[in-house]
């Protein structure tokens, strides 16, 4: 077989791949539901003190794209368990309304661009960018995860804080890729060696995830 060709159907979803993916993303929807019934809670003291600050709790939204990709490993992994998740919370009931559909796909969206860069990207240099699915990678598709988050809540229509300051929209977003990074990259990351360590993902690419090395 040739390297395309094994490449090819390296990246093709098995039904195996759709089933787990489906669980992350229903296991994050209900997630994603609790999350929001303590971002209330948790939110009102960075309220009182500094409105933007909350978005340092924003990473929890972003979980499902992260594992996902992690754990799968194929192509639009993270967009998908992101944007079922999101449909999940929807349907659970959500205070968000529809827009959390809406921020479900864009934050998929913004890990899967990193992924795709960093594993599929045709780097002619060696650099710190050529991670695939290393702790650096977790961190950097969480961080593009809370950069799309951040953006949608400043920019768009139906964003919740689009009447803030500039000042204090940049640093919403900064927090929000804060969050991402370190709640939904690096626990992700942490999560899928835990998980390769017993021996569920044997079926996966990701099933040496705890022999891999931190940074590749």
């Amino acid at each position: 077989m040739t390297t395309a060709a094994t490449k090819k159907t390296g990246n093709t979803w098995r039904v195996v791949d759709i089933v787990v993916a489906a669980l992350i993303a229903i296991t994050g929807g209900v997630i994603f539901w609790a999350w929001s019934q303590g971002a209330g809670i948790i939110s009102a003291p960075m309220n009182a003190v500094y409105p933007p600050l909350t978005g340092l709790i924003a990473g929890g939204w972003m979980i499902p794209a992260v594992l996902g990709m992690l754990i799968v490993r194929k192509p639009g992994a993270a967009l998908f368990c992101e944007a079922v998740a999101a449909t999940g919370e929807l349907i659970m009931g959500s205070q968000y309304g529809a827009t959390v559909l809406i921020s479900g796909i864009l934050q998929g969206l913004g890990a899967e661009l990193v992924f795709f860069l960093l594993v599929y990207g045709n780097f002619r240099f060696k650099s710190f960018l050529h991670q695939k699915y290393s702790l650096i990678a977790a961190l950097l598709a969480g961080a593009g995860a809370g950069l799309f988050c951040g953006l949608n809540d400043s920019f768009l229509p139906w964003g919740w804080n689009i009447a803030y300051e500039p000042a204090d929209k940049l640093a919403y977003i900064v927090f929000c890729t804060i969050s991402g990074a370190v709640i939904a990259g690096a626990l992700s990351w942490i999560a899928t060696r835990g998980l390769a360590r017993t021996g569920v993902l044997s079926s996966f690419a990701s099933r040496k995830a705890a022999s891999e090395p931190v940074f590749n």
